[in-house]
């Protein structure tokens, strides 16, 4: 049966290296709340590779790789001992995979999905409806890993995700996609986390299991057996082993289920035993993948991209006039960007006189010293000049974190520096606005992990290994000698470079209505700033992210209107009473009601049951009669739902969201974020212009 692919962008596993196809991952996760061994802290497009050999290039499997005999369990090494039912020489499903339904279900689908891919968000759906609908006898479903390499946060999904499975089994982990899909455009390690928590994993069970390499190399085979099986997209399905490919609509679905049931049916009435219809019924509709050898010499997908990446006010070291600028965001705490310093100075040595280098601050909101760290370097540039600083930068990166402000004071003193002005600097905040420039612009090219990198407006992210940057360097180098010969001064090549490349993007926009008196809030009803908070009870990051409005208040006091609506998620059992709860003391008692309401309910995010909500609502002085009625008669239904259907149609899925007069802003971002959407919100109405 042939299916028709949706609109979706090919999908290239990898990058070819060397003749052999192999895996460059082009996102990094922070290594002290994950444990993930990559190349840098953070997050971001480009945030780098993995350091040992087995992590950071992936072998793909190639035909004729060793599998598992039909009608055995494929086991992958020290993982979990399930009873997931038979295999296939074609379709292994082994012991490490997530499945859900019988083991000797007559259909088993096998489905390669990426937490970050919209079309399997959308397949998700589906397969949760066919779960209901055919039930755990006639339906096994086994999920396979397939994040792609330009979803920079879908590998660390699916680490996570097989780590939930791992354990707490398939309800946590259903429970867990389901987030993941719904939360799927702020996938970031404390969302991961949170999640997780959600699902009945704590921090430090996920923590500590994400650490087993065995997790990652679970990922590898998954992928390598999608490439094997030519599987090179996603959502991408085999039924039985006949292929559906893309977020095909149920009845694509049903089609094949219904007739594979039959065929299933066949089997067994002639004597095949249940544990050998799957096997069978592959052998019978897989189609081998004819093209896996050829593609193999297909050229890489290279990043051509050029960003506009100014050098500003930025401390440099190097000639004015190099060919090749390379700038650099760092952070002085970040393991990462201290173990890229030595390769830094290689690269120095072997292209002398033709780089210049570009340093930028982007000290990490969890590396507590970064930022005072990032203040003592620019205040040795201010007494000492670009010659104090870099000094300063040696020293830091040689100091052991974390840097407190004993440590950076007697750096200063090893310094020579006048110890009485760092003081001040640091104490007043003096560097702090240079510092900010930074971040807005690491924020604007979504440069937000560290070490990470632009090479004449180029893209690399993390630390990696000379041969990377002595590769990319070449090809600027040899793009800027052209334009040289073609007349440019050397002094203006960056220039040219820059005017050529990509600006900064805007923040996403979305439309709602504007709020009114229903709708609970705090702060002036003139305020210029309106912040449209979507929000959850029963969210961790929604209570993670109130002391953030808090403090966005106090930085803009009279400017900013904080405004709630309600999005209790599906899978925060007792989020929907809460709401309810919390609009009955807006009924009662108005804003100062419900903010006190809201207080308790975020102080109190484990108790929320109905006794609880009663507790609370005494605490503040109800009417008990009036509060239980109304959660009793549903009376502030309908205001949950008319939230829902506004978020509904903004495509807002996951919660925190928030709306700063019309830029959205998702999950529980930093202040950083919020101040720099603010300020430009500000900039709008200055300038009489909309979002």
């Amino acid at each position: 049966m042939k299916v028709a692919h949706p609109p979706v962008d090919p999908a290239l596993a990898g990058l070819h290296r060397r003749g052999a196809r192999k895996i460059m991952w082009a996102r990094t996760i922070l290594a002290v709340v994950l444990a993930f061994v990559f190349l840098a802290c953070g997050h971001g497009p480009g945030g780098g590779t993995s350091g040992p050999k087995n992590s950071a290039e992936v072998d793909l499997a190639t035909p004729g790789a060793a599998v598992p005999a039909e009608g055995t369990i494929a086991t992958g090494g020290a993982g979990p001992s399930r009873d997931v039912g038979p295999s296939s020489t074609q379709l292994p499903v082994t012991a490490e995979d997530v499945v859900w339904g019988a083991a000797n279900a007559p259909v088993t689908i096998v489905y390669f999905t990426d937490f970050q891919c919209p079309f399997c968000s959308r397949a998700h759906v589906t397969v949760e409806q066919l779960k209901r609908e055919y039930g755990p006898e006639k339906l096994r479903m086994v999920t396979k890993h397939h994040p792609l390499p330009f979803h920079q946060d879908a590998l660390p999904a699916a680490i996570a995700a097989q780590a939930v499975y791992e354990l707490r089994g398939i309800a946590a982990f259903d429970a867990y996609t389901d987030a993941l899909f719904q939360g799927q455009k702020s996938l970031t390690d404390e969302n991961l986390l949170g999640w997780a928590l959600d699902a009945g994993v704590s921090q430090r069970e996920l923590i500590d299991r994400v650490r087993d390499p065995r997790l990652r190399s679970k990922v590898d085979r998954d992928m390598a057996l999608a490439q094997r099986i030519g599987a090179l997209g996603t959502p991408a399905f085999r039924i039985n082993g006949a292929t559906l490919v893309g977020a095909q609509p149920a009845e694509k679905f049903r089609e094949i289920i219904d007739a594979e049931l039959a065929e299933a049916r066949k089997l067994r009435d002639g004597g095949t035993p249940a544990e050998q219809v799957y096997a069978a019924r592959v052998r019978e509709n897989f189609v081998p993948y004819e093209k896996d050898a050829p593609s193999s010499s297909a050229p890489p997908k290279v990043d051509l991209t050029v960003h506009q990446v100014p050098v500003g006010k930025s401390p440099t070291e190097g000639p004015a006039d190099a060919l090749v600028t390379i700038v650099e965001f760092t952070d002085f705490e970040c393991p990462f960007c201290r173990r890229v310093q030595p390769t830094l100075t290689e690269l120095k040595a072997k292209f002398p006189g033709k780089l210049r280098f570009v340093f930028k601050h982007n000290p990490l909101p969890f590396h507590k010293g970064a930022h005072p760290a990032a203040a003592l370097s620019l205040e040795a540039r201010a007494q000492k000049g670009n010659k104090g600083f870099f000094a300063a930068t040696q020293a830091l990166f040689a100091a052991k974190p974390p840097m407190d402000r004993a440590a950076l004071l007697a750096i200063a003193k090893d310094l020579k520096l006048n110890e009485a002005r760092v003081a001040r600097a640091l104490d007043k905040g003096l560097h702090d606005a240079a510092i900010q420039v930074d971040q807005d612009l690491a924020d604007d090219l979504e440069a937000r992990g560290t070490p990470h990198f632009f090479i004449n407006g180029r893209r690399l992210g993390g630390a990696q290994p000379l041969d990377r940057f002595v590769d990319l360097v070449n090809e600027e180098l040899a793009k800027a000698e052209a334009m040289v010969k073609a007349g440019t001064p050397k002094s203006r090549v960056y220039a040219q470079i820059f005017k050529g490349g990509q600006g900064p993007q805007p923040p996403e926009t979305k439309k709602i209505p504007k709020p009114g008196k229903a709708q609970p809030s705090r702060g002036p009803a003139w305020a210029p700033v309106v912040v449209q908070v979507f929000s959850d009870f029963q969210c961790p990051f929604c209570q993670r992210v109130e002391p953030t409005l808090e403090a966005v208040e106090k930085e803009f006091p009279g400017k900013v209107r904080i405004v709630w609506r309600n999005l209790p998620l599906s899978f925060h059992k007792d989020a929907r009473l809460a709401a309810a709860a919390a609009l009955e003391a807006f009924a009662q008692k108005g804003n100062k009601g419900f903010w006190a309401m809201h207080a308790l309910l975020f102080a109190n995010q484990k108790a929320l049951k109905r006794g609880d909500l009663e507790s609370y609502a005494a605490q503040i002085g109800l009417d008990m009669a009036r509060f239980n009625k109304a959660l009793d008669d549903g009376r502030h239904e309908a205001a949950i739902r008319a939230d829902e259907q506004i978020a509904k149609g903004a495509d807002i899925k996951g919660t925190p969201s928030m709306l700063i007069n019309g830029y959205f802003i998702s999950g529980a971002q930093p202040l950083t974020r919020f101040k720099k959407v603010i300020r430009l919100a500000l900039t709008d109405i200055k300038q009489g212009r909309k979002p």
